[in-house]
């Protein structure tokens, strides 16, 4: 796959979806993982040096396509501690396909020795390489991604899962922690999906995801529960890991519906 990326950047605020952004729902439109990644890279940016990045908060509302994509940035707060920025992507057509609000804190240090919470589930080299249900031969999200399961199995609601970029989010960057945890949270639904996706969707208009660290390494960790009711919504919860242990929360409201 060398010299394939998920964005390309035309100018400031002009970026470029390549097909390998393709989602399990239509052959039009991006699996929300990558632009996710690409909208909480740039209000990261924004956050500026000295400031991490604790939670993004994104909403969806509809789906994002796949071709030229235009993004606007503001500062909603400005402190000295915490910081808020948000940002705005839309189409070709002006519509607006995502929005996302950032916190950011400003990094101290506190003289404290303390460990980490333990690792308390099977490293990436623990687990098995695994598709996607709907992987194909085609450039796409599916086959832009390492999966490794470490428990569980499609269709249980309930895994442990590992996946990896093969692919730079944006062309000559290198994926930031931040980014890389991104584009892997947005599937917390897709590996612990309680439906088959050949029968149902089950879209997120959203995801919320909280860290209370940065990501070391290129595998993020999805230990995944989906649950839903009968009446068609849904929520998977995602306790997100590196290879040294958790690293925080991904959360994402389910819409479930039967295909036509």
């Amino acid at each position: 796959m060398g010299g394939d990326v998920f964005f390309r950047q035309l100018d400031e605020h002009v970026f470029e979806a390549t097909e390998w952004t393709r989602g399990p729902w239509s052959p039009k439109h991006q699996h929300a993982g990558p632009p996710s990644a690409l909208v909480g890279g740039r209000l990261e940016e924004m956050a500026g040096e000295g400031f991490r990045v604790v939670r993004v908060a994104i909403e969806i509302p509809r789906p994002v396509p796949i071709g030229k994509l235009r993004l606007e940035r503001s500062v909603r707060r400005d402190g000295r501690s915490v910081k808020g920025v948000v940002a705005r992507l839309f189409d070709e057509g002006g519509k607006l396909v995502m929005s996302a609000e950032a916190l950011a804190l400003a990094g101290v240090e506190l003289g404290v020795d303390a460990d980490p919470p333990p690792m308390d589930e099977p490293s990436p080299d623990e687990s098995k390489d695994i598709d996607f249900p709907f992987h194909d031969t085609k450039p796409g999200y599916a086959a832009a991604m390492d999966l490794r399961f470490a428990r569980g199995a499609f269709g249980t609601g309930d895994v442990m899962a590992w996946m990896r970029m093969r692919l730079p989010l944006l062309e000559g960057a290198e994926p930031s922690p931040l980014e890389r945890t991104l584009t892997a949270a947005d599937s917390g639904n897709g590996v612990s999906q309680r439906v088959s996706p050949l029968e149902f969707t089950f879209v997120n208009p959203d995801l919320a995801v909280t860290l209370h660290r940065a990501a070391e390494g290129e595998w993020i960790g999805m230990a995944a529960r989906t649950d839903f009711d009968l009446g068609g919504t849904g929520l998977a919860d995602t306790r997100l890991y590196d290879a040294r242990g958790p690293i925080g929360r991904g959360i994402q409201t389910l819409i479930i519906r039967r295909r036509g």
